[in-house]
C-alpha cells in the first residue's frame, strides 16, 4: 500500500505529469514504489516533500538526469546537500504565460490598473502589459518585438480584450523573492520549468529579458502582516487589483482566511487563481472538465470566471455560463 507520500507522487504522475513531462511522469511513478526515496522524503518537513521542489533540486545540484537512475543516486549518495537545497528553496514557478489567462478579467476593470501579486516571485507575472498574445490568431502587442508572445487557447465566451490594460503602478510580495538580476535565481527559475514542455524554458528567457529592462518592485513580506502597508502605497486614481497564483495552496486554511479578510479591508479587486477547492468559503463553484487539472480563476473570493491551464495554454471562460453570477464592478 503507498503511503501518503507515495499517494502524492502517484498523483502527480497520473493528473499533472501526464501529458506534460514523460520524464516526470516517469520519475513520480517510479518514486511513488521506491522505500529508499520516499525513506528520505520522510525525512524532509511535510511541505517540503512535493515533486516540483524534490525534482528541481535535484536539477539544480547535478543537473538534468538522464534516466530514474540517476535521480535515485543523487537523492541516496547526496542527501545532506539536497537537503539544503530543498529547505532553501521554494516552488516559486513564475510562469509568464499565466498573464494570458489573466488578462481578460485585467482588460475588463476600469483603468487603469495597480497590480500587487502576492507571491509574486521574480515578478514575470506583474508585466501583463508588457508580453504580445496570440489568442488563437486574435493578437495583441505592445510594439516591443522582443517581448515573448503568450500563446492562450480561449474556451468558450472568452472576452478576450482588444488592447492592453494600462498598468501605472506594479509590486510584488514574497517571502522569499528572486531577483530577475541574479543569475542564480533565474538558473533555479530554469529548473523549475518541467523537462519535455516546448517553448517554456525560452519563453522564461524572453520574460526574463523584458523584466530586466525595468524591474518590478518586489517586497519580502508576508501576504497577510505585510499586505496593508504595500497596498497603501499604491495610487489612489487607479483600480487596485491583489492577485495570485498557485500560492494559497501552500497556506494553512486559517491563514487564507485571513489573508480574505485582509484583502477585503483594502477595496481592491481580488482575483485568485488556485486549484479548485482552496478558497474553502466559494460556494457554487462550477467543476471542471474531465481529464483537465486546471486552475479556477475567482473574483473577489465569490464569483468563478474561468478556468484556467496553469502554465497559461488555455482558459475557459464560466462567468458568463447559464445560472452564473456576473462579475459586478468593485473598485
Amino acid at each position: 500500500m503507498l503511503t501518503g507520500t507515495g499517494q502524492r507522487y502517484r498523483r502527480f504522475a497520473d493528473v499533472e505529469a501526464r501529458g506534460r513531462s514523460p520524464l516526470y511522469e516517469r520519475w513520480a511513478r517510479a518514486i511513488a514504489g521506491d522505500p529508499g526515496v520516499l525513506a528520505f522524503l520522510a525525512t524532509l518537513p511535510e511541505p517540503k516533500r512535493q515533486p516540483n521542489l524534490l525534482f528541481a533540486a535535484v536539477r539544480h545540484l547535478v543537473g538534468l538526469p538522464g534516466s530514474y537512475a540517476g535521480l535515485r543516486a543523487a537523492v541516496l549518495e547526496r542527501p545532506a546537500e539536497l537537503t539544503d537545497v530543498v529547505l532553501s528553496r521554494r516552488t516559486q514557478t513564475n510562469e509568464p504565460a499565466r498573464c494570458a489567462t489573466l488578462l481578460p478579467a485585467l482588460a475588463a476593470l476600469p483603468q487603469p490598473l495597480a497590480l500587487l501579486e502576492v507571491g509574486a516571485s521574480a515578478g514575470l507575472t506583474l508585466l501583463p502589459d508588457r508580453y504580445r498574445y496570440d489568442y488563437d490568431g486574435h493578437t495583441l502587442t505592445n510594439g516591443d518585438p522582443g517581448a515573448p508572445v503568450l500563446r492562450c487557447r480561449p474556451v468558450g465566451p472568452v472576452p478576450v480584450p482588444a488592447e492592453l490594460p494600462r498598468v501605472v503602478w506594479r509590486a510584488g510580495l514574497d517571502l522569499n523573492p528572486l531577483d530577475v538580476t541574479d543569475p542564480d535565481d533565474l538558473a533555479w527559475l530554469g529548473c523549475l520549468v518541467w523537462p519535455g514542455e516546448h517553448g517554456r524554458q525560452e519563453r522564461l528567457a524572453a520574460a526574463a529579458a523584458v523584466a530586466r529592462r525595468d524591474p518590478p518592485r518586489i517586497v519580502r513580506g508576508d501576504l497577510v502582516d505585510d499586505l496593508p502597508a504595500l497596498a497603501a502605497q499604491a495610487p489612489s486614481d487607479a483600480t487596485l487589483v491583489v492577485f495570485h497564483s498557485a500560492v494559497l495552496h501552500y497556506v494553512d486554511p486559517d491563514r487564507r482566511r485571513e489573508f480574505a479578510d485582509a484583502v477585503g479591508h483594502l477595496g481592491a479587486v481580488w482575483l485568485s487563481n488556485e486549484a479548485p477547492g482552496v478558497l474553502t468559503d466559494l460556494r457554487d463553484a462550477p467543476a471542471p472538465r474531465a481529464g483537465t487539472d486546471a486552475f479556477l480563476l475567482v473574483r473577489d473570493g465569490r464569483t468563478p470566471l474561468a478556468f484556467t491551464d496553469g502554465h497559461g495554454t488555455w482558459v475557459e471562460w464560466v462567468a458568463d455560463r447559464p445560472g452564473r453570477p456576473e462579475p459586478g464592478v468593485r473598485n
